[in-house]
């Protein structure tokens, strides 16, 4: 288990990488690719935010709390014992979504969001990246685990 841990977080890194370079070469001119209908597409965006583009121009605010925050992750997944392997998962999809945005805010000084979602005239979805989705997923299931219960061990089970 402990290698698909490892593959999910450098994976969640790489990809997320990789799809930006590719964002930033084939839509940084101000296209869109449809992907199906006008319900998903790919537009280029630069975030000098955080999540929907909150936070402006925070740069040195956002380094250092993912520093804060990816150590706090560091200390839980190896210094807690009895810590569940999905809880394991969990930490590395946030940890691997969270170094996807941080070396974007480093090298770029913004994040290359390029996932577009509209619901029709209803509501157009903030536009978003791989490392994004990671964060949002890994935070839900340790939500659920913690909600549940199943974010450690049982004593029992050992």
């Amino acid at each position: 288990m402990n290698t698909l841990i490892g593959i999910v977080f450098a994976g969640s890194i790489i990809l997320d990488q990789l799809t930006k370079l590719w964002a930033s070469s084939a839509l940084k001119d101000g296209g869109s690719i449809k992907i199906i209908g006008d319900f998903l597409r790919f537009t280029y965006a630069e975030n000098r935010g955080a999540a929907f583009s909150i936070l402006q121009d925070q740069r040195i605010f956002f380094i250092i709390t993912t520093v804060v925050m990816l150590i706090i992750l560091a200390y839980i997944y190896f210094n807690t014992k009895n810590i569940t392997n999905l809880s394991k998962l969990a930490i590395a999809m946030i940890a691997g979504g969270a170094i996807g945005n941080f070396i974007d805010r480093v090298r770029l000084s913004y994040v290359v969001d390029f996932i577009d979602v509209r619901f029709g005239n209803l509501y157009n979805f903030p536009i978003f990246n791989i490392a994004d989705s990671f964060v949002v997923c890994g935070t839900i299931l340790m939500i659920f685990l913690i909600l549940f219960n199943k974010f450690e061990k049982s004593e029992a089970n050992g």
